[in-house]
Protein backbone atom coordinates (compact mmCIF):
# COMPACT_ATOMS: atom_id res chain seq x y z
CA UNK A 1 0.00 0.00 0.00
CA UNK A 2 1.15 3.35 -0.78
CA UNK A 3 2.79 5.16 1.65
CA UNK A 4 0.33 8.21 2.63
CA UNK A 5 1.75 12.02 2.36
CA UNK A 6 1.03 15.40 3.27
CA UNK A 7 -0.93 16.08 0.25
CA UNK A 8 -3.52 12.63 1.77
CA UNK A 9 -3.75 14.55 4.74
CA UNK A 10 -4.37 17.31 3.28
CA UNK A 11 -7.10 16.39 0.89
CA UNK A 12 -8.70 14.22 4.08
CA UNK A 13 -8.72 17.42 6.60
CA UNK A 14 -10.01 19.67 4.12
CA UNK A 15 -6.50 22.18 4.43
CA UNK A 16 -3.39 22.81 2.40
CA UNK A 17 -0.54 20.88 2.36
CA UNK A 18 1.40 24.22 3.91
CA UNK A 19 -0.92 24.09 6.64
CA UNK A 20 0.14 20.34 7.74
CA UNK A 21 3.46 20.78 7.04
CA UNK A 22 3.32 23.59 9.53
CA UNK A 23 1.35 21.22 12.29
CA UNK A 24 3.83 18.14 11.73
CA UNK A 25 6.66 20.45 12.54
CA UNK A 26 5.47 21.88 15.14
CA UNK A 27 5.43 25.47 13.74
CA UNK A 28 1.96 26.72 15.51
CA UNK A 29 1.58 27.82 18.63
CA UNK A 30 1.47 31.28 17.91
CA UNK A 31 4.31 31.77 15.26
CA UNK A 32 1.89 30.45 12.25
CA UNK A 33 -1.73 31.52 12.88
CA UNK A 34 -3.56 27.77 12.66
CA UNK A 35 -6.77 27.49 15.01
CA UNK A 36 -6.77 24.70 17.46
CA UNK A 37 -9.66 23.26 15.01
CA UNK A 38 -7.77 23.39 11.93
CA UNK A 39 -4.92 21.56 13.96
CA UNK A 40 -7.18 19.00 15.70
CA UNK A 41 -8.23 18.11 12.22
CA UNK A 42 -5.11 17.98 10.78
CA UNK A 43 -3.83 15.79 13.68
CA UNK A 44 -7.05 13.42 12.80
CA UNK A 45 -6.35 13.01 9.65
CA UNK A 46 -2.73 11.83 10.25
CA UNK A 47 -4.09 9.41 13.00
CA UNK A 48 -6.67 8.15 10.70
CA UNK A 49 -3.96 7.69 7.35
CA UNK A 50 -1.34 6.54 10.12
CA UNK A 51 0.87 9.03 8.35
CA UNK A 52 4.57 9.33 9.88
CA UNK A 53 6.65 12.18 9.00
CA UNK A 54 9.96 12.11 6.34
CA UNK A 55 12.92 12.04 8.91
CA UNK A 56 15.18 12.61 5.87
CA UNK A 57 13.17 15.52 4.82
CA UNK A 58 13.23 17.02 8.03
CA UNK A 59 16.97 16.91 8.28
CA UNK A 60 17.57 18.65 5.15
CA UNK A 61 14.86 21.31 6.05
CA UNK A 62 16.30 21.80 9.86
CA UNK A 63 20.00 21.27 9.40
CA UNK A 64 20.03 18.72 12.22
CA UNK A 65 18.91 14.79 12.25
CA UNK A 66 17.79 14.45 15.83
CA UNK A 67 20.47 11.27 15.91
CA UNK A 68 23.58 10.83 17.99
CA UNK A 69 26.63 8.71 16.67
CA UNK A 70 27.95 6.29 19.63
CA UNK A 71 30.71 3.89 19.00
CA UNK A 72 31.70 1.54 22.19
CA UNK A 73 34.47 -0.92 22.84
CA UNK A 74 32.77 -4.33 22.80
CA UNK A 75 29.98 -5.43 22.36
CA UNK A 76 29.74 -8.27 24.38
CA UNK A 77 30.68 -6.88 27.55
CA UNK A 78 27.95 -5.62 29.68
CA UNK A 79 30.12 -2.55 30.94
CA UNK A 80 30.03 -1.04 28.11
CA UNK A 81 26.03 -1.73 27.35
CA UNK A 82 25.46 0.06 30.93
CA UNK A 83 27.04 3.14 29.33
CA UNK A 84 25.16 2.91 26.26
CA UNK A 85 22.35 2.61 28.38
CA UNK A 86 22.87 5.87 30.17
CA UNK A 87 23.33 7.66 26.40
CA UNK A 88 20.17 6.14 24.95
CA UNK A 89 18.24 7.11 28.19
CA UNK A 90 19.74 11.06 28.19
CA UNK A 91 19.29 11.10 24.53
CA UNK A 92 15.54 10.04 24.13
CA UNK A 93 14.76 12.64 26.91
CA UNK A 94 16.07 15.54 25.13
CA UNK A 95 14.16 13.99 21.60
CA UNK A 96 17.11 12.29 20.02
CA UNK A 97 17.81 8.98 18.64
CA UNK A 98 21.10 6.69 18.73
CA UNK A 99 23.11 4.99 15.65
CA UNK A 100 24.93 2.24 17.85
CA UNK A 101 28.39 1.06 16.73
CA UNK A 102 31.17 -1.72 18.34
CA UNK A 103 34.37 -1.60 17.65
CA UNK A 104 34.94 -5.34 18.44
CA UNK A 105 38.02 -4.46 19.92
CA UNK A 106 39.44 -4.90 16.57
CA UNK A 107 41.44 -1.33 16.17
CA UNK A 108 41.14 -1.28 12.09
CA UNK A 109 37.69 -2.22 11.94
CA UNK A 110 37.15 0.76 14.98
CA UNK A 111 39.54 2.86 12.02
CA UNK A 112 36.35 1.67 9.74
CA UNK A 113 33.49 2.25 11.90
CA UNK A 114 35.01 5.76 12.52
CA UNK A 115 35.35 6.96 9.37
CA UNK A 116 31.95 5.53 8.33
CA UNK A 117 30.46 7.54 11.61
CA UNK A 118 32.04 10.56 9.85
CA UNK A 119 30.04 10.49 6.50
CA UNK A 120 26.59 9.78 8.28
CA UNK A 121 24.14 12.85 8.55
CA UNK A 122 24.40 12.91 12.57
CA UNK A 123 24.27 15.55 15.16
CA UNK A 124 27.25 14.95 17.26
CA UNK A 125 29.08 11.80 18.09
CA UNK A 126 29.69 10.06 21.30
CA UNK A 127 33.35 7.70 21.66
CA UNK A 128 34.58 5.31 24.07
CA UNK A 129 37.53 3.72 24.66
CA UNK A 130 40.66 4.20 23.76
CA UNK A 131 41.30 3.59 20.40
CA UNK A 132 41.86 7.18 19.47
CA UNK A 133 44.80 7.51 20.95
CA UNK A 134 46.40 4.36 19.66
CA UNK A 135 45.25 5.42 15.77
CA UNK A 136 46.97 7.61 13.94
CA UNK A 137 44.58 7.32 11.43
CA UNK A 138 41.80 7.93 13.63
CA UNK A 139 43.53 10.67 15.57
CA UNK A 140 43.52 11.91 11.58
CA UNK A 141 40.07 12.10 11.02
CA UNK A 142 39.25 13.28 14.47
CA UNK A 143 41.00 16.54 13.56
CA UNK A 144 39.10 16.64 10.34
CA UNK A 145 35.76 16.39 12.51
CA UNK A 146 36.92 19.14 14.73
CA UNK A 147 37.75 21.43 11.66
CA UNK A 148 33.85 20.70 10.42
CA UNK A 149 32.73 21.53 13.84
CA UNK A 150 31.16 18.14 14.42
CA UNK A 151 30.32 17.99 18.47
CA UNK A 152 32.27 15.24 20.08
CA UNK A 153 32.43 13.90 23.33
CA UNK A 154 34.89 11.51 24.60
CA UNK A 155 34.31 9.22 27.27
CA UNK A 156 37.40 8.31 28.72
CA UNK A 157 39.59 6.45 31.86
CA UNK A 158 42.22 9.56 31.29
CA UNK A 159 42.67 13.42 30.56
CA UNK A 160 42.00 14.09 27.06
CA UNK A 161 44.67 16.17 25.26
CA UNK A 162 42.75 16.76 22.05
CA UNK A 163 39.90 19.15 21.67
CA UNK A 164 36.95 17.79 22.33
CA UNK A 165 34.86 17.20 25.30
CA UNK A 166 35.19 14.63 27.68
CA UNK A 167 34.03 12.20 30.72
CA UNK A 168 36.28 11.04 32.38
CA UNK A 169 36.52 8.41 35.25
CA UNK A 170 39.91 6.98 35.88
CA UNK A 171 40.60 4.01 37.69
CA UNK A 172 43.50 4.79 39.77
CA UNK A 173 42.59 6.06 42.98
CA UNK A 174 40.11 3.36 43.32
CA UNK A 175 42.77 0.47 42.38
CA UNK A 176 44.84 1.95 45.31
CA UNK A 177 41.83 1.27 48.07
CA UNK A 178 41.31 -2.07 46.33
CA UNK A 179 44.64 -2.61 47.46
CA UNK A 180 45.12 -0.99 50.82
CA UNK A 181 41.52 -3.29 51.88
CA UNK A 182 43.58 -6.54 50.89
CA UNK A 183 46.49 -5.10 52.56
CA UNK A 184 44.16 -4.70 55.71
CA UNK A 185 42.92 -8.30 55.30
CA UNK A 186 46.63 -9.72 55.37
CA UNK A 187 46.96 -10.66 51.84
CA UNK A 188 50.32 -10.82 50.89
CA UNK A 189 50.56 -12.60 47.09
CA UNK A 190 47.60 -10.83 44.91
CA UNK A 191 47.74 -11.69 41.83
CA UNK A 192 46.32 -9.67 38.92
CA UNK A 193 44.48 -10.83 35.71
CA UNK A 194 45.21 -8.17 33.56
CA UNK A 195 43.18 -8.98 29.93
CA UNK A 196 43.36 -6.41 27.61
CA UNK A 197 42.60 -6.20 23.91
CA UNK A 198 45.99 -3.97 23.46
CA UNK A 199 48.60 -3.38 26.20
CA UNK A 200 47.77 0.75 26.67
CA UNK A 201 44.23 -0.07 28.16
CA UNK A 202 43.90 -0.78 31.72
CA UNK A 203 46.95 1.05 33.02
CA UNK A 204 45.47 3.06 35.37
CA UNK A 205 44.98 -0.34 37.21
CA UNK A 206 48.39 -1.99 36.40
CA UNK A 207 50.28 0.52 37.65
CA UNK A 208 48.52 1.63 40.84
CA UNK A 209 48.64 -2.32 41.87
CA UNK A 210 52.15 -2.09 41.16
CA UNK A 211 52.60 0.81 43.10
CA UNK A 212 51.16 -0.30 46.24
CA UNK A 213 52.70 -3.97 46.40
CA UNK A 214 56.31 -1.81 46.45
CA UNK A 215 54.94 0.81 48.75
CA UNK A 216 53.87 -2.33 50.97
CA UNK A 217 57.65 -3.28 51.19
CA UNK A 218 56.32 -6.89 48.91
CA UNK A 219 57.60 -7.27 45.24
CA UNK A 220 56.32 -7.32 42.30
CA UNK A 221 56.13 -10.64 40.70
CA UNK A 222 55.42 -11.08 37.31
CA UNK A 223 54.48 -14.88 38.18
CA UNK A 224 51.36 -13.18 39.63
CA UNK A 225 50.23 -11.19 36.81
CA UNK A 226 47.96 -13.15 34.24
CA UNK A 227 48.58 -11.11 30.43
CA UNK A 228 45.45 -12.41 28.67
CA UNK A 229 42.72 -11.23 26.71
CA UNK A 230 39.17 -9.95 27.71
CA UNK A 231 36.70 -12.60 27.88
CA UNK A 232 35.21 -14.95 30.22
CA UNK A 233 36.99 -17.64 29.25
CA UNK A 234 40.54 -15.72 29.00
CA UNK A 235 39.78 -14.79 32.98
CA UNK A 236 38.50 -18.65 33.20
CA UNK A 237 42.21 -19.68 32.18
CA UNK A 238 44.35 -17.02 33.42
CA UNK A 239 43.17 -17.65 37.16
CA UNK A 240 44.01 -21.31 36.51
CA UNK A 241 47.01 -20.61 35.76
CA UNK A 242 47.43 -18.09 38.92
CA UNK A 243 46.03 -20.33 41.02
CA UNK A 244 47.92 -23.56 39.93
CA UNK A 245 50.93 -21.85 40.83
CA UNK A 246 53.61 -24.03 43.54
CA UNK A 247 52.26 -20.70 45.94
CA UNK A 248 49.24 -19.48 44.79
CA UNK A 249 47.62 -16.14 45.26
CA UNK A 250 45.25 -15.37 48.07
CA UNK A 251 43.53 -12.42 46.09
CA UNK A 252 43.27 -12.21 43.16
CA UNK A 253 42.36 -9.02 40.91
CA UNK A 254 40.99 -9.04 37.87
CA UNK A 255 40.30 -5.60 35.41
CA UNK A 256 37.27 -5.92 34.69
CA UNK A 257 34.42 -8.15 36.06
CA UNK A 258 33.97 -10.25 33.27
CA UNK A 259 37.52 -11.70 34.01
CA UNK A 260 36.25 -12.25 37.42
CA UNK A 261 33.25 -14.59 36.80
CA UNK A 262 35.81 -16.35 35.11
CA UNK A 263 37.93 -16.35 37.72
CA UNK A 264 35.17 -17.24 39.88
CA UNK A 265 33.99 -20.44 37.31
CA UNK A 266 37.83 -21.38 37.86
CA UNK A 267 37.96 -21.06 41.62
CA UNK A 268 35.05 -23.21 42.02
CA UNK A 269 36.58 -26.24 39.65
CA UNK A 270 39.72 -26.36 41.55
CA UNK A 271 37.67 -26.88 44.68
CA UNK A 272 38.56 -23.69 46.13
CA UNK A 273 36.15 -21.67 48.39
CA UNK A 274 35.70 -17.78 47.83
CA UNK A 275 36.44 -15.97 49.83
CA UNK A 276 37.47 -18.32 52.71
CA UNK A 277 40.79 -20.28 50.55
CA UNK A 278 40.48 -16.91 48.07
CA UNK A 279 39.66 -13.55 47.85
CA UNK A 280 38.34 -12.14 44.44
CA UNK A 281 37.71 -8.23 43.21
CA UNK A 282 36.84 -7.36 39.92
CA UNK A 283 35.85 -3.68 38.55
CA UNK A 284 33.10 -2.19 36.59
CA UNK A 285 30.21 -3.35 38.90
CA UNK A 286 28.40 -4.64 36.11
CA UNK A 287 24.46 -5.36 36.84
CA UNK A 288 24.71 -9.09 37.42
CA UNK A 289 27.76 -8.19 39.80
CA UNK A 290 25.55 -8.07 42.85
CA UNK A 291 23.86 -11.54 41.47
CA UNK A 292 26.61 -13.88 41.63
CA UNK A 293 27.14 -16.21 44.75
CA UNK A 294 29.35 -14.95 46.57
CA UNK A 295 28.46 -11.41 45.55
CA UNK A 296 31.40 -9.87 43.59
CA UNK A 297 33.54 -7.26 45.60
CA UNK A 298 34.41 -4.53 42.87
CA UNK A 299 34.64 -0.62 41.69
CA UNK A 300 31.67 1.16 40.25
CA UNK A 301 31.87 4.21 38.06
CA UNK A 302 28.18 4.10 37.84
CA UNK A 303 28.25 3.80 34.24
CA UNK A 304 24.93 4.86 33.54
CA UNK A 305 25.89 8.17 34.81
CA UNK A 306 28.44 8.68 32.54
CA UNK A 307 26.92 8.00 29.41
CA UNK A 308 24.14 10.89 30.74
CA UNK A 309 26.96 13.23 31.44
CA UNK A 310 28.10 12.61 28.12
CA UNK A 311 24.61 13.35 26.36
CA UNK A 312 24.39 16.56 28.50
CA UNK A 313 28.18 17.73 27.24
CA UNK A 314 27.25 16.96 23.89
CA UNK A 315 24.14 18.76 23.87
CA UNK A 316 25.67 21.92 25.46
CA UNK A 317 27.95 21.85 22.54
CA UNK A 318 25.43 21.15 19.57
CA UNK A 319 23.77 24.49 21.20
CA UNK A 320 26.96 26.30 21.56
CA UNK A 321 29.33 25.49 19.82
CA UNK A 322 32.03 28.09 20.87
CA UNK A 323 32.29 27.25 24.39
CA UNK A 324 35.44 26.09 25.84
CA UNK A 325 36.44 22.21 26.13
CA UNK A 326 34.28 20.84 28.82
CA UNK A 327 35.99 18.34 31.15
CA UNK A 328 34.03 16.38 33.60
CA UNK A 329 35.53 13.61 36.21
CA UNK A 330 33.29 11.31 38.04
CA UNK A 331 35.76 9.31 40.94
CA UNK A 332 34.88 5.47 40.69
CA UNK A 333 34.01 3.96 44.69
CA UNK A 334 34.83 0.50 45.98
CA UNK A 335 31.89 -1.74 46.31
CA UNK A 336 32.82 -4.26 49.15
CA UNK A 337 30.55 -7.51 49.07
CA UNK A 338 30.95 -11.12 49.41
CA UNK A 339 33.78 -12.44 47.13
CA UNK A 340 36.58 -10.65 49.71
CA UNK A 341 37.58 -11.89 53.46
CA UNK A 342 40.87 -12.09 55.33
CA UNK A 343 43.75 -14.12 53.90
CA UNK A 344 43.76 -17.56 54.99
CA UNK A 345 46.63 -18.92 57.45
Amino acid sequence: MKRPTQVDVARLAGVSRATVSYVVNGLTDGRVPISEDTRQRVLAAVDKLGYVPDARAQALRSGDTKTIGLIIPDIRNPHFWEHAEGVEQEASAAGYHLLLSSIALNLEYGEDIFKDLSHRRIDGLILMGSFIVQSQEAQKLLISLRKRRLPIVEISDRNVDYEVDFVMSDYRAATVDVMAYLLSLQHRRIGMIYGVASPVLAEDRLQPYQDSLLAAGLPVDQALIARCGPTIEDGYQSALQLLQLPERPTALIAINDLLAIGALRAAGDLGLRIPTDLSLVGFDDIHMAKYLVPRLTTVSKVSTRVGQEAVRQLLVRINDPDIPQQKLSIPPSLIIRESTGPAPF
